[in-house]
């Protein structure tokens, strides 16, 4: 069963300004569970710094309730603080004459005391962080021998060998390339069920996080935060409201966005899986709107992946056109228009 580990209860963030004071969000009202990745996401200067620094309690909050683990925030000194909550912030680690095993034994810092030696406990909880992470080949390198992704990798394993209930994570993820992106988002939900923690994630990258999240996090200045699971923002039309601007569209039949292209034409598809998925997109991109909801003389039958790798296209009068690709296809349906 899944615990409840933050408990956030009409909750005002913001900062003091010149002569008054900045509310950034007010009235946020959720709980944070274990086992889950949450994903937070928002445009810049939304607030998603000061949301996380205030549950980080690197800053004060305004009003209302953080409740980590039953107790209030407050009510935590610093050092008990550092078992109960770990933190990656957006920033590139830049450390010379260090191996990586020495970086993930900081993480042990808040046990150690004055001198940070390491007992035989520790190290072995070190050494597990390498493993759950995966980078017992990287134990033994120079940090800055490493790249991007490598010391992202090994800051994860720094908060895993703190050995605390909560994660928080600031962007880790904003100066990587899409394959270690991808790689990073399903290394965090892989741990946070491994290991039964909270990961909470303040991230810019919305398709991964609607494929990977447990629970969404949308913060902007008119609503504030609305949360929930990925399926459930898409169904009750928070993720098309939240993103309705020019150009973009949430597409509920993919549960991903999309450029909202403007069609001149339209034909109905038969078929489904990655096929379907497939010949919609390029059709669309190309001004034709495309799926199995159109009504239209002119059909295409896609298939699937198991049939012959071919693709039907059905003029309104005439024989129908086999092609082998799409690239094909799109020259047939020209000649057709």
């Amino acid at each position: 069963m899944k615990q409840e580990t933050i408990h956030i209860k009409n909750l005002c963030i913001g900062y003091p300004g010149k002569g008054d004071v900045k509310v950034v969000a007010s009235d946020i009202c959720a709980g944070i569970n274990s086992g889950e990745l949450t994903c937070l996401l928002g445009a810049n200067g939304v607030g998603k710094s000061t949301l996380l620094r205030t549950l980080s309690a690197f800053q004060p909050r305004l009003s209302g309730e953080i409740r980590i683990e039953g107790k209030d925030i407050s009510s935590y000194t610093d050092k008990q603080l550092s078992k109960v909550i770990s933190v990656v912030l957006t920033e590139k680690c830049d450390i010379r004459n260090m191996s990586a095993v020495e970086l993930i034994g900081l993480g042990r810092s808040p046990y150690t005391g004055f001198w940070g030696t390491l007992s035989k406990e520790d190290k072995a909880v070190v050494d597990h962080a390498i493993e759950l992470v995966g980078i017992s080949h990287l134990a033994h390198r120079m940090v800055h021998t490493l790249s991007d992704g490598e010391r992202q990798k090994v800051m994860i394993a720094k908060a895993l060998a703190q050995e605390t209930p909560v994660i928080y994570l600031d962007e880790p993820t904003a100066f990587l390339d899409f394959p270690s992106k991808v790689e990073m988002m399903q290394l965090l939900h892989l741990l946070s069920r491994q290991t039964d923690k909270t990961i909470f994630l303040s991230t810019h990258d919305l398709e991964l996080a609607l494929q990977i999240a447990d629970k969404i996090w949308l913060m902007d200045k008119v609503n504030g935060v609305t949360i929930g699971t990925p399926e459930d923002l898409s169904l009750d039309g928070s993720l098309s409201c939240f993103f309705a601007r020019k150009g973009i569209a949430f597409d509920l039949e993919t549960g991903l966005f999309r450029v909202n292209n403007e069609y001149t034409s339209q034909v109905r598809l038969i078929g489904h899986g990655q096929k379907y998925a497939m010949v919609r997109k390029a059709l669309q991109r190309n001004g034709i709107l495309a799926n199995r909801n159109v009504e239209s003389d002119v059909y295409i039958e896609t298939g699937d992946l198991k049939g012959d790798g071919t693709f039907v296209l059905h003029p309104a009068s005439g024989e129908a056109i086999t092609v082998q690709t799409i690239d094909e296809l799109l020259a047939e349906i020209v000649k057709i228009r």
